[in-house]
């Protein structure tokens, strides 16, 4: 199924998200990312969502606008971040402070895998993901990396709302299913 597929079952309460997937696909919709960048955020961000069929037509949709070492390291992002944003999220969020002393003793070796602008790059998908999972923490961190990586706020915000919509429409798309 491809990505024009899915939007066509979207409801028509769902319009608006209609109308933004369109958008944030697109180099015109995402300022400051490439269209490789875009691709790379939207299949780690439906990766988050976990909505089967999303993540299929993105990944399709990946493949046509990335390399194949885009496509991996956005799969990387999402899998090291979906780990990651639940442990930080809990160290953020618990009021003893002896658990921030204590080293988190996870692998992550992907996170320093990437150089220069392959760096940037899982840093989008990071930051998308983090979003997506609400870890403050997380997207703290992967907004400095990016800011400090030469990345503009405006390509930041790009990601993020690549990674709103494609949540929102994964949302409405379970739903859906799930009311038959």
């Amino acid at each position: 199924m491809s990505v024009a597929d899915l939007r066509s079952k979207l409801p028509e309460y769902a319009k608006d998200l209609k109308l933004n997937l369109d958008s944030v696909l697109s180099e015109a919709g995402a300022p400051g990312l490439n269209k490789a960048q875009i691709a790379m955020v939207a299949l780690g961000s439906a990766i988050a969502a976990r909505y089967k069929p999303l993540t299929e037509a993105l990944a399709v949709f990946a493949e046509e606008n990335a390399t194949a070492e885009q496509v991996t390291a956005a799969k990387g992002s999402a899998a090291i971040m979906g780990m990651n944003n639940i442990y930080y999220r809990f160290q953020h969020l618990v009021s003893h402070p002896e658990y921030a002393s204590i080293p988190a003793k996870l692998r992550m070796n992907v996170i320093g895998a990437y150089k220069g602008d392959a760096k940037n790059d899982f840093e989008l998908v990071s930051l998308a993901v983090s979003a997506v999972n609400g870890c403050g923490m997380c997207i703290d961190s992967h907004d400095k990396v990016l800011r400090d990586g030469g990345i503009s706020v405006q390509a930041i915000q790009s990601a993020v709302r690549i990674a709103s919509v494609i949540h929102g429409v994964a949302v409405v798309l379970e739903q859906a299913d799930a009311a038959g």
